[in-house]
């Protein structure tokens, strides 16, 4: 039983974005999947068989909450081919899922909610999402809906989870920190927001640099505008320092690669292959270092 800290400030009751998403047309067709029996298990994709009765549903409500970048899923011989093969980057860091096992569990920029789901094979004892996405928490209620778990979804950004009702024994915070203007005040939310003894697993992308340096790009990174600062690993170390943590651990480093990241009809925009230089795909169509990430834990 979770002993709440009464001065904590449990703001998803006065959150506006729940208005937005309890009123979306699209809630109420998938409320009205409830009955329907399924049976749930994770391979790389997370899988769902149901008895068929609403097949066309399900796949029109899909459709309706494109794009999908996490995934992939399964529902019947419905195939949610996602933007990220995001398998790729759980199973970087599932060998040190066992941290989780019994733990209040935060996935701070949860999107639809994959990563969750695949945690669930390691026993946490609460799982909490957080991200202000509608449509993202829209996507996750149409699987969870069907799979019926008790993972939890907040439609709230990590300036919020510090006045979350409870703290977090594990917090995941994977591909957000590079869209925060202030990166190091994001660390001390992070930070704030554990227990005695808590661990952040933490990803970004980074520049291969020897030096204690950032890249703060001009306008936009592999086309994407809200990106901006992109630190070589010694100054994401600098960072979580400054922002408290007193152990950093990397855990792996992976270029990003056309197989994890690509084109697919559940997106319909542009993915990595557009973002890249067409004559170096060493170069971002900016010029600058094509995207790299680091996996890191950190402990307080």
């Amino acid at each position: 039983m979770l002993k709440f800290n009464q001065k904590r400030v449990k703001m998803n009751a006065d959150n506006a974005l729940n208005t937005q998403f309890y009123n979306h047309p699209l809630y109420t067709q998938i409320q009205s999947l409830k009955e329907t029996k399924c049976e749930f298990w994770l391979s790389e994709s997370v899988n769902l068989k149901t008895d068929k009765s609403q097949s066309q549903k399900i796949k029109k409500i899909a459709l309706e909450l494109k794009p999908w970048r996490k995934g992939p899923f399964c529902i019947d011989e419905l195939f949610i081919d996602s933007e990220w093969q995001s398998f790729i980057k759980f199973n970087i860091l599932k060998p040190f899922m066992n941290e989780i096992s019994g733990k209040i569990v935060a996935d701070v920029g949860c999107n639809n909610g994959y990563y969750m789901f695949k945690m669930l094979e390691f026993n946490p004892s609460l799982l909490i999402g957080f991200d202000p996405s509608v449509k993202y928490r829209l996507q996750f209620e149409l699987i969870n809906t069907l799979a019926k778990t008790p993972i939890k979804y907040e439609l709230l950004g990590v300036e919020n989870i510090q006045f979350y009702s409870h703290p977090f024994d594990v917090i995941f915070c994977l591909g957000v920190i590079y869209h925060r203007m202030d990166p190091i005040k994001m660390l001390k939310d992070l930070k704030a927001s554990l227990n005695k003894g808590g661990i952040v697993f933490l990803d970004t992308m980074y520049i291969e640099d020897e030096r204690e340096v950032a890249l703060f790009p001009r306008k936009t990174y592999s086309k994407i505008s809200n990106i901006f600062f992109i630190p070589s690993i010694l100054a994401l170390r600098n960072w979580c320092e400054r922002a408290g943590f007193k152990e950093f651990e990397v855990l792996a480093t992976k270029k990003t690669d056309k197989n994890e990241q690509r084109k697919t009809e559940w997106i319909d925009s542009y993915s990595l292959e557009n973002f890249l230089d067409s004559n170096d795909e060493n170069l971002t169509c900016e010029g600058y270092e094509a995207p790299r990430r680091v996996y890191v834990k950190l402990k307080v």
